[in-house]
């Protein structure tokens, strides 16, 4: 198969981001409602984690199912499917009557976003064929993530303020048709050279860990530790489920062997633990912002920019960094702005003051900016072409989960902080907790990105690789090429 000319790669990744865009752009432009949404839907601070975790927690669920569906089957047909879905979906979020059939509606649409970030990686994985040239698409396809934060809270606060929380959801639906049409006309299709089987039992065994995990750390602030504890150890059983049967299936969902990767498993930990940062970080700042400081929307949009611009800005020069140094700079940065970041919160009461709330926002900006563009292109570059779809998948997954359960367990820490209190009397105190939580996340990805990242990892990268490419598999990608 000839290679595409680099203009219409360029398009190929392209049409891939606005698929990005819009599943971003909707979380960002919805944390700036909820508080609008709060009011509407009469709904508690759990109520406010489900509208956001219903569709992270699904989309967590079923994209490595969707990863190594589009390498059997056809990544370009998954994609498009995804896009039909994610709009349909969000078309039905925007007439939501109640919480219960937003929720509803919010699965609908993280069923369809399933089938667009990994497969799209993997189309760009398999379109870029060269390291550098990778790195860098990468890269701006982590600018991309910071767009969707500069201009969601913006667009989002001017749709709320205007129109209502509903008009947000509208958004997606002009740029999924587009990207659609495109997609039809220029994205080529492309498969793994060996199809994976399904494997149901791993899917379900998925579901019921992550499930079951955010369900009790969400109720447990209000039904308590007793009424969520078989929900825990379902939990337990469904990981040891997939320990025990995983590793005895010839194709599984999970290939176990992956972790044996320390690059690959450092980079699985840093993205759970960097978007655990992101999603309790939206959570808290907006319901300060407008809960507390008394702004409407678009006023909480505009003080959210100096975490977004940076995001946006310096995503593409990681991107850079990672294709002419690899990741450890961007990791250590990025580990080092975040943790400051939310010590600020944390230890000094940061957003007591508009200059200490401006400075730890424009630091997060900073470490979250770096932190997209190593993880991704460690994930899927050690990795044999023939696994792209999964590779990403499992680095998409451990997104989304982190961003679960950031909200979950951030979230679960502020309502038992605040209690039967007032918002503005208690915030800053109950809120402080939540802060070091998101302060030892950062840590984490320090630490992981100075040890997953020298000559002693990449040698585990390449033995990994080894063992996951078979002779006849790397036969069947020579022909396929």
């Amino acid at each position: 198969m000839p290679e595409p000319s680099h203009r219409r790669r360029m398009l190929v990744l392209a049409i891939c981001c606005m698929s990005l865009l819009i599943v971003s752009l909707d979380t960002t432009a919805l944390n700036v409602a909820l508080p609008s949404m709060q009011r509407q839907l009469h709904t508690s601070t759990s109520g406010l984690q489900w509208t956001i975790d219903a569709y992270t927690l699904v989309l967590a669920s079923l994209l490595m199912l969707a990863g190594s569906t589009g390498d059997r089957i056809g990544r370009k047909r998954v994609f498009i499917a995804g896009l039909i879905v994610f709009t349909v979906g969000s078309a039905l979020c925007s007439v939501a009557p109640n919480l219960e059939a937003l929720v509803a509606f919010r699965m609908v649409q993280a069923v369809g976003g399933s089938m667009l970030n990994p497969v799209a990686m993997s189309i760009i994985t398999n379109t870029f064929t060269d390291p550098r040239e990778r790195a860098r698409a990468i890269g701006v396809w982590g600018a991309v993530v910071g767009l969707s934060m500069a201009a969601g809270p913006l667009v989002g606060g001017l749709l709320v303020d205007s129109v209502g929380w509903r008009s947000i959801f509208w958004v997606n639906l002009p740029v999924g048709l587009a990207a659609l049409l495109l997609t039809l006309r220029y994205i080529p299709e492309s498969r793994a050279p060996k199809a994976r089987r399904p494997d149901p039992v791993g899917q379900v065994l998925v579901i019921a860990l992550f499930g079951s995990l955010t369900y009790a750390i969400i109720e447990a602030p209000n039904a308590g530790f007793a009424a969520v504890l078989p929900f825990a150890g379902v939990a337990l059983a469904a990981l040891a489920g997939l320990l025990w049967y995983e590793p005895r299936r010839d194709e599984p969902l999970i290939d176990l062997r992956f972790f044996g990767s320390v690059p690959f498993s450092g980079a699985t930990v840093i993205a759970m633990s960097a978007f655990a940062s992101l999603g309790g970080f939206l959570f808290l700042s907006t319901l300060y912002l407008q809960n507390v400081r008394g702004l409407d929307a678009l006023h909480a949009g505009l003080w959210m920019l100096p975490m977004a611009v940076p995001m946006f800005l310096l995503a593409p020069v990681s991107g850079r960094l990672v294709g002419s140094f690899g990741p450890r700079v961007p990791l250590l940065i990025a580990g080092v702005a975040m943790t400051t970041s939310a010590v600020l919160f944390a230890a000094f009461e940061a957003e007591t003051s508009n200059n200490t709330l401006l400075l730890g926002y424009v630091l997060f900006g900073i470490g979250f900016g770096f932190v997209n563009a190593p993880i991704t292109n460690t994930a899927v570059s050690g990795m044999p072409r023939s696994q792209a779809g999964v590779a990403a998948a499992v680095a998409s997954t451990s997104r989304q989960l982190g961003m679960t359960l950031g909200v979950a367990v951030i979230g679960a820490v502020l309502a038992a902080g605040v209690g039967e209190s007032s918002y503005r009397a208690v915030f800053v105190s109950a809120a402080s907790p939540g802060w070091w939580v998101i302060a030892g996340c950062g840590l984490l990805v320090l630490v992981l990105g100075a040890l997953t990242s020298g000559a002693w990892a990449r040698g585990t990268a390449v033995r990994t690789a080894e063992r996951l490419e078979s002779p006849e598999l790397r036969q069947a990608a020579d022909l396929s090429a």
